[in-house]
């Protein structure tokens, strides 16, 4: 097998890893109703502050991840260029 096909199988292999399978939705999360963790709320402080929005502090873990992606897509912070 030459390199070009050993890249390609690579490649496949992580677009295998981005499947339907290993993004699952926070509505459906057993653990999405708990506070945020202590990452979220420093990501979440972070990106609301950049954005200029408020920061609730009282979010569940499903909802922050949520409006993490709201304010990734406001400021462009955290957003993968080949979407």
């Amino acid at each position: 097998m030459n390199n070009e096909e050993n890249n390609n199988q690579d490649l496949n292999r992580k677009n295998d890893l981005k499947g339907d399978n290993t993004v699952k939705n926070p509505d459906d999360w057993t653990t999405g109703d708990e506070p945020m963790t202590g990452a979220q709320s420093s990501y979440l402080k972070t990106l609301s502050d950049e954005a200029g929005e408020q920061f609730d502090e009282n979010l569940s873990k499903a909802n922050a991840s949520k409006r993490i992606e709201e304010l990734q897509h406001t400021t462009g912070r955290g957003l993968d260029s080949t979407e």
